[in-house]
């Protein structure tokens, strides 16, 4: 038995070494890099990177997610002046042009137009600067530290700054928006401005030629250099590559993204506690209990340590419910960053209680809380 585990050890040694090499190997043109899981957060690889340094189109990473959180995908949007201030790269509009607010990011991101950065600045806050602050106020939000924005095309810019590790965080964040997922993952797009039909292809040419690629944006000034952003998966298992100044940076993301694939495993946690209980108002019965639905599966390098686990429940629920209703979630961070949610289900159905029958819901949370009072 003593020899079956020496032998154990010895093997795990062993791989943590080959790992190692593997990592130490791995040669890329880039200055900056990073490689991270897109859930777990965890860093597989890593070069120079909390380096300041300018990170180009990259930038509309924020600018879209910014979009997509605080206006409608249906929105039309009506293009004024703000795209005549704007070099480089263009999607072609005008002032006066009207454009869906989907269409409009879509441009963006694949097309990488600044004219439409510049419109969906002005479109969700008034105008570019007061666009720039809330992308600011949104990195620090993220845990952003060493990055400051000075645009929202990601043009050069004196205070226009970030890291490979800063645009990793805020891929992971950007990823979790079912919206901005499907638009760096989407190769080929129709879009209308105005009357105009438009078809954009998307710059990043590893979505049609990487097994799994899923996204996000390229970059490039010539004070940046090439700049890429990356994301792939295959089974369960999603990675996140980012290399600022990176005169190879396809054959970079794919050394990256295979060797990621090729170390990562996954892993599971289990809720420190299943069964919570909370108070009810309007029924017979004063506390029922919910349970965590399911376990988190991670991908990681190794197993998370000291994985913190937060507990969001109301105060009290209101009659009539069902077994199975999510009234809950535990939340799961690793090092301070969010990483997902196990909801909390109801166990049992809960009826209205028949001195509560006809009585209004304001009056059934007055019923509970001089109960409370008097019990108290």
């Amino acid at each position: 038995m003593k020899q079956k585990i020496v032998l154990i050890v010895i093997l795990v040694f062993c791989l943590n070494l080959v790992s190692s090499a593997d990592a130490a190997a791995l040669e890329v043109s880039a200055k900056s890099a990073v490689l991270i899981c897109a859930d777990s957060g965890q860093i597989l690889y890593a070069l120079n990177e909390n380096m300041q340094m300018p990170m180009a189109s990259t930038t509309k990473i924020m600018t879209a997610l910014l979009a997509l959180e605080n206006l409608p995908l249906n929105e039309t949007v009506t293009v004024g002046n703000e795209v005549l201030r704007v070099d480089g790269t263009s999607l072609g509009l005008k002032p006066g042009d009207r454009i869906v607010l989907y269409d409009l990011v879509c441009g963006m991101m694949l097309a990488s137009g600044n004219d439409a950065a510049n419109a969906v600045a002005v479109a969700v806050s008034g105008s570019v600067d007061a666009f720039v602050a809330l992308m600011n106020l949104r990195a620090k939000e993220i845990g952003m530290e060493n990055t400051v924005f000075g645009t929202p095309s990601g043009l050069d810019a004196q205070a226009h700054f970030s890291t490979a590790a800063d645009m990793a965080l805020l891929t992971r964040t950007a990823l979790r928006n079912e919206a901005f997922a499907q638009i760096a993952s989407t190769y080929n797009a129709k879009i209308s401005i105005g009357d105009r039909t438009v078809w954009l292809t998307n710059h990043n040419r590893l979505l049609n030629s990487y097994s799994g690629m899923t996204g996000v944006k390229t970059g490039f000034t010539k004070k940046s250099g090439r700049c890429l952003v990356t994301s792939a998966q295959r089974n369960d298992t999603e990675i996140i590559a980012v290399t600022l100044q990176a005169p190879d940076d396809w054959n970079d993301h794919r050394a990256l993204l295979d060797y990621g694939f090729s170390v990562t495993e996954t892993y599971t946690l289990t809720p420190e506690t299943q069964t919570y209980y909370v108070d009810v108002v309007g029924s017979a019965i004063s506390r029922v209990s919910c349970s965590a639905n399911g376990m988190l599966a991670y991908s990681a390098q190794s197993q998370l340590q000291d994985v913190e686990q937060v507990v969001c429940l109301p105060q009290f629920i209101y009659a009539p419910a069902r077994a199975g209703e999510v009234i809950g979630e535990i939340l799961f961070f690793n090092e301070g960053q969010y990483m997902d949610r196990v909801p909390l289900c109801l166990d049992e159905n809960i009826d209205v209680a028949l001195q509560m029958q006809g009585l209004s819901f304001t009056d059934r949370i007055l019923q509970k809380l001089n109960g409370w009072f008097l019990n108290g």
